[in-house]
């Protein structure tokens, strides 16, 4: 479904990503992985069209994104749920969830009554302003405003982080129904191994801005987390 080839970036003249290639495939979830500053949210970035690309390919669905700013890529299906939440904090979880409702190519502009099958908290605080959620709340809410544009891919970026363990929990089954239940193709960021091996099919390690291994969950070993995960 994303294919990314030889794509190279650099913040000023510091190059931070290296020829990187990564395949993701659809319908199932891909978690990648390194230490932190080692390119994982760079690359993110720049498949959402945030940052530039130096050269190289970034593929969606047979489409090369690289000429289409950040707009145009949630419109072609792509949600993303930033490192961090990002909620507005002014408004309320209502206004949160509709700003999304734009990209949508059917352009319905109701908000989609399954976001409250996952997420009941959030039907039941419509009213509330984002910046008044706990964290575990405002993660949901950002996960609901990128479901919204009914995504064929969805990308969420450190999801578990500052999260209480039982909403961990809750999050991990959410991936696992969009993805199992639903088909939906997700790469996700994750520092937790458990919650990586409990929710991912697939993974990648970059390492320095470089792709340096990847394969099926199962095969992430100890000699790969001792080299390039452990702290």
């Amino acid at each position: 479904m994303l294919h990314i080839k030889k794509i190279n970036q650099y913040y000023g003249e510091s190059h931070t990503l290296w020829d990187l290639d990564l395949n993701v495939a659809a319908e199932k979830c891909t978690c990648l992985m390194g230490r932190n500053g080692v390119g994982k949210t760079t690359l993110l970035q720049c498949i959402m069209g945030l940052l530039p690309v130096r050269n190289g390919e970034i593929n969606f669905l047979g489409q090369d994104l690289v000429t289409f700013d950040a707009e145009q890529r949630a419109s072609m299906g792509i949600g993303y749920v930033p490192q961090g939440r990002q909620v507005f904090p002014l408004l309320t979880v209502e206004e949160n969830l509709m700003i999304g409702l734009p990209a949508r190519k059917d352009k319905k502009r109701e908000i989609p009554s399954f976001i409250f099958e996952l997420f009941p908290v959030l039907q039941e605080m419509m009213g509330r302003r984002g910046g008044d959620l706990s964290g575990g709340q405002q993660q949901q809410l950002a996960i609901g405003r990128a479901l919204v544009i009914d995504p064929k891919l969805l990308i969420l970026d450190e999801p578990t982080e500052g999260i209480q363990p039982n909403i961990v929990h809750e999050i991990g089954d959410i991936i696992l129904k969009l993805n199992h239940d639903i088909g939906l193709t997700v790469l996700l960021v994750e520092q937790k191994l458990p919650f990586a091996r409990r929710v991912a099919d697939q993974f990648c390690i970059l390492d320095r801005g470089h792709h340096v291994a990847d394969g099926e969950i199962a095969e992430l070993n100890d000699k790969l987390i001792q080299q390039y995960l452990t702290v």
